[in-house]
């Protein structure tokens, strides 16, 4: 499993969506997903938004997935 390979699974899930996916060794990840789909959200469900587009994968070829889950509005404030 590749960082491109989740990233692509990401964003063809939640059209729309700003994503950027970091690992090196192939099981362990860390994405930062930017979508409208999380307005009024608490961050468990956004988590789960993602999750669902990986189906199987996780906990299978993709170990442990970190999760960083912001609306449009969120990510603008945090620059």
């Amino acid at each position: 499993m590749d960082a491109a390979r989740i990233q692509a699974l990401i964003e063809a899930g939640l059209p729309g969506a700003r994503v950027d996916v970091q690992g090196d060794d192939g099981v362990h990840f860390e994405a930062e997903v930017v979508s409208e789909q999380f307005a009024g959200k608490l961050p468990l469900a956004r988590h789960r938004l993602v999750y669902a587009t990986l189906g199987d994968l996780m906990g299978g070829a993709i170990h442990a997935l970190g999760l960083k889950t912001l609306t449009p509005d969120e990510a603008a404030s945090r620059r």
